[in-house]
């Protein structure tokens, strides 16, 4: 078998730098990492050249607002790696890549110093260090750096004279060489790098789904105005988003009743991700729910408390909806001419008809897809919970986002797609800001721990912001349906606290509600998906109290505001879960300690690296609980625990190293 030979012309000989295993890149550059306003990038490279000449190393980075790129020298860390780092300070998105060099004064300086140390003759080098000096001053445009580049080189071009070593190895002169060092022959990447910047509520979030038409008197159905009524409620527990199922109108053609019957009777509501009907789609509101002017105040008083909205986007409709007569192509038909409904067998949903992706009008379906979008957006909306993404192509979700956020790049999706892992995390890299995760069904201490070990990997995080969920409308965990009060609260300090971005369905998870629909089951009984349900906000078991103390905790310590610093720790109980989260600074350090099992008291050992955070083993420090307020004074690495769930089977500690006796606690 005969090769292909590389042609001499198609190379550039003087070219001799390699740059490659650039990190951070997603897929050989295919997709975009993510960072959040004021956040880092460090950038690392192997960087390497033939023989043993010095290399010269930059980073360059831009927003794509901006024209001119910005600079950072890269940083030798040895054996030819390479770092550098960058804060990215505008939402939007900024691109970065690198570009090396041949160091020629950098080589010639560490060759003089070491003549000079074995005692040799150097005025041959001087003389090609003044060359040096004196093309850089060419390249030099400020005229300060020019004259005094032409100052050095008149210097070194006299060797006689003793001062000429003492300038050839001013830093002076070092310094302003290497800000004008020789590119005639610099590698670049061949890449461009993307980051996609978001605004800080990407990174760190707290989620409360509520029905709307449950919140009206004696089973009547809501209104936003009811809605408004209970955004104190919201705002007083510190949630930051508020998250409505569909709020558009509702189909009667096959509408689903209670619990989910095939039959709906008469005053069945539907469910709300049945969209369409004669009122209009996805740009209408239901009537029941209100006004546009009802909508309006609601925004406005969400904002008012310092809270977002974020909608449902649903992409499918009923037979109802003003799609299928308008545009009966965007449908799939069967053989007879009907349009086929969703199926996943053996369950089938006759009140739904999938938008059909793969239609030959599919670029029309695209272009009112991002219209849907557009409008809400312009209603003042700027979350959106995506529901099922990954039964549409991800050709059109990078499509459509990226589109969104040229225009608005304050504008965040999160992706409920519960699937395989893979297609979780490419819906990810397409552009969705935020991901729900397995986290519901990860109840032992090894699936935690090694779930969240998974998506805490420095590949993962570059692009996937977990958000956890321990409760949906769609799901009641068996854990949940069993373990009662202490399993809601186990599960609730397990989410806060394992990710920054979490969510909980309520008033349902506040008010423990978990009987199932039947059996085997992770439905809920009377679900709010088919019924209008009527909460006691003031049951003596709301976990509302337990949910503020928590959502404060996230709000004053900054090492639950990032997925940064996780590391999980021994216990010996495999029913006690240790894991620490701490700031690159270690000045905010989090220890949780949680008993997984909501029925028994559990106890145990566990082993903290005291040694990482400063800490002497003969020394004492504080242990200050935040959900109780107890200090307790601890010692060494190794200490006891005891968790009674029917009291608090948890523990959220703060570290104060410094303070080692029961007197200093005080102001703390």
């Amino acid at each position: 078998m005969q090769g292909t030979a590389l042609k001499k012309e198609k190379l550039n000989g003087l070219e001799r730098i390699i740059i490659e295993q650039v990190w951070p890149e997603i897929d050989c550059g295919r997709f975009p990492i993510k960072r959040c306003i004021q956040e880092q990038i460090t950038v690392q490279a192997i960087i390497f050249a033939e023989g043993h000449d010095e290399i010269g190393a930059a980073l360059h980075y831009r927003h794509n607002s901006q024209e001119q790129w910005q600079t950072v020298t890269l940083q030798s860390l040895g054996n030819d790696r390479w770092q550098a780092v960058f804060t990215v300070t505008q939402i939007g998105e900024y691109v970065y890549t690198i570009q090396a060099w041949i160091d020629e004064f950098g080589s010639w300086r560490r060759n003089l110093l070491r003549w000079i140390e074995a005692r040799q003759d150097i005025n041959t080098e001087l003389l090609i260090g003044a060359e040096l000096i004196q093309a850089a001053s060419q390249r030099a445009t400020a005229t300060k750096d020019k004259e005094r580049l032409q100052f050095f080189a008149t210097a070194l071009q006299n060797p006689e004279k003793k001062s000429a070593q003492t300038y050839a190895l001013d830093e002076e002169l070092f310094n302003l060489m290497k800000a004008h060092p020789n590119l005639t022959s610099a590698a670049h990447y061949e890449k461009q790098l993307k980051v996609t910047v978001d605004r800080e509520r990407a990174r760190f979030s707290s989620w409360y789904e509520v029905f709307p038409r449950s919140l009206g008197a004696k089973h009547k159905h809501g209104t936003f105005k009811d809605l408004i009524n209970y955004l104190p409620y919201i705002a007083q527990m510190g949630f930051d988003i508020i998250y409505l199922p569909p709020i558009h109108p509702i189909g009667k053609t096959f509408r689903k009743g209670k619990n989910n019957a095939t039959t709906a009777e008469a005053n069945d509501p539907g469910s709300p991700w049945g969209i369409g009907s004669s009122e209009g789609g996805h740009t209408e509101i239901h009537p029941q729910l209100g006004s546009w002017e009802d909508f309006q105040l609601l925004l406005n008083y969400i904002k008012e408390l310092g809270m977002e909205i974020a909608l449902d986007l649903a992409l499918q409709c009923t037979p109802d909806h003003p799609y299928v007569k308008q545009h009966p192509q965007w449908f799939k038909h069967l053989p007879d001419g009907t349009i086929q409904y969703a199926e996943n067998p053996p369950k089938k949903y006759q009140d739904i008809y999938p938008l059909n992706f793969q239609s030959e009008k599919w670029s029309d379906l695209w272009d009112e897809c991002l219209q849907m979008v557009l409008f809400w957006i312009n209603k003042g909306v700027r979350i959106f919970r995506v529901d099922n993404p990954h039964t549409k192509p991800f050709p059109f979700w990078e499509w459509l986002i990226s589109n969104i956020k040229a225009q608005y790049p304050e504008v965040l999706f999160l992706s409920e797609a519960f699937t395989r892992p893979n297609i979780m995390y490419y819906l990810a890299k397409s552009g969705f800001t935020q991901s729900y995760t397995y986290f519901t069904w990860r109840n032992s201490k090894q699936e935690l721990t090694e779930y969240m070990t998974e998506l805490n990997n420095p590949l993962l995080r570059q692009f996937f912001r977990p958000n956890l969920w321990p409760n949906t409308p769609d799901i009641l965990h068996e854990y949940l349906q069993t373990g009662g009060r202490p399993a809601f609260i186990t599960r609730l300090i397990l989410a806060a606290t394992l990710s920054s971005n979490y969510g909980i369905y309520g008033p349902t998870y506040e008010l423990c509600v978990n009987q199932a629909r039947e059996a085997n089951s992770e439905e809920y009984l009377d679900s709010e998906k088919y019924a209008i349900r009527e909460w006691d906000l003031h049951q003596p078991h709301s976990l509302a109290a337990m949910i503020t103390q928590v959502n404060k905790i996230r709000q004053e310590n900054a090492c639950l505001q990032s997925n940064l610093n996780l590391n999980f720790h021994f216990v010996d109980n495999e029913q006690i879960i240790c894991y620490c989260k701490f700031t690159d600074d270690k000045k905010n350090i989090l220890v949780m300690v949680i008993n997984l099992d909501p029925h028994h008291s559990q106890s145990g050992w566990l082993e903290f690296p005291i040694e990482n955070f400063g800490i002497n083993s003969h020394e004492t420090y504080l242990m200050h609980d935040l959900i109780t307020d107890a200090k307790y004074l601890w010692q060494g690495s190794r200490n006891y625990v005891e968790l009674d769930p029917q009291k608090l089977g948890a523990h959220i500690f703060k570290i104060y190293p410094h303070i080692h006796h029961e007197q200093d606690f005080k102001g703390y």
